[in-house]
């Protein structure tokens, strides 16, 4: 058998070994934090009852990351979440109704602190309005469904991998504190599909997962600027349901400028005293 006859053959055994499906093992690893669960822990025998909004421009913003199941592995270290808590407050930075932003570290969230833990940290760092961002991240890996293959002078070297999927949604919820209200939220998703040889597996999953982390986070971006609108627009259509009042020297401006806050401001005060006229 000649020399190009072997290397026909190289060729048609590797392909068939490409193209040929193994037997994988899946593997699923999940990891998240839950709004949710922080803010009612004990919602089954007591539920807030959110009151109304009073919001003072500019605003005093928190931004905070939910801690993590204890029993789950982390996902994200604390320098992780302070460079995505970045990242958004960068946003927020833009808009003039925004006072000060302050990043929250998640050692300050305690397990199923609910809303007596953000009074605390209402008091602790002066803020009124929180931001409160959670996660749900599931990578998945198939060993063995894929392979690699290296060509070097005498043939092909054909390593087995794993297919890896990692899907990942970052949420964002926007609370005023003091009524317990939900002023909106906004979330952000990504999925990453990969291949990683067996030596490398684990750093290809930890950069997956903050890359996937990374695109998420850029998405949910996006959406804050979607959900303040759409929030602009809930107050104009209900302003008996939010008061809007202005901090010494502020005028407006920005996203929300004077004209549109001075006509908030008379409609919440208009619809606070025909709500009060109609009880009378």
């Amino acid at each position: 058998m000649n020399f190009w006859n072997i290397f026909k053959l190289i060729l048609l055994l590797t392909a068939t070994i490409i193209l040929t499906p193994g037997c994988g093992i899946q593997t699923k690893q999940h990891r998240s934090s839950s709004v949710v669960q922080y803010l009612y822990p004990d919602r089954q025998n007591h539920v807030e009852v959110p009151g109304i909004p009073r919001l003072a421009l500019p605003l005093r913003v928190g931004i905070a990351f939910v801690q993590e199941n204890s029993a789950q592995s982390q996902a994200l270290t604390e320098t992780d979440k302070m460079d995505l808590m970045r990242e958004v407050s960068h946003h927020f930075k833009k808009y003039d109704f925004v006072k000060s932003i302050e990043l929250i570290p998640s050692a300050y969230l305690r397990n199923d602190g609910g809303f007596g833990n953000l009074d605390q940290i209402r008091t602790m760092y002066g803020i009124d309005v929180i931001t409160l961002l959670s996660y749900d991240q599931t990578q998945f890996t198939d060993e063995g469904l894929a392979s690699i293959t290296y060509w070097t002078i005498i043939g092909a070297y054909i390593i087995p991998g794993e297919k890896n999927d990692t899907h990942t949604m970052v949420d964002a919820t926007v609370y005023d504190i003091l009524s317990r209200k939900m002023l909106f939220r906004a979330p952000g998703t990504n999925h990453i599909k990969s291949n990683a040889t067996p030596v490398n597996l684990t750093e290809k999953l930890r950069k997956d997962s903050l890359d996937s982390f990374k695109v998420a986070s850029s998405d949910l971006i996006k959406n804050l600027d979607t959900q303040l609108q759409l929030f602009k627009e809930k107050i104009k259509e209900a302003p008996e349901d939010y008061q809007i009042t202005h901090r010494s020297g502020y005028t407006g401006g920005g996203s929300l400028d004077a004209s549109f806050i001075i006509f908030l401001t008379l409609l919440g005060g208009y619809g606070l005293w025909n709500k009060k006229k109609r009880k009378h």
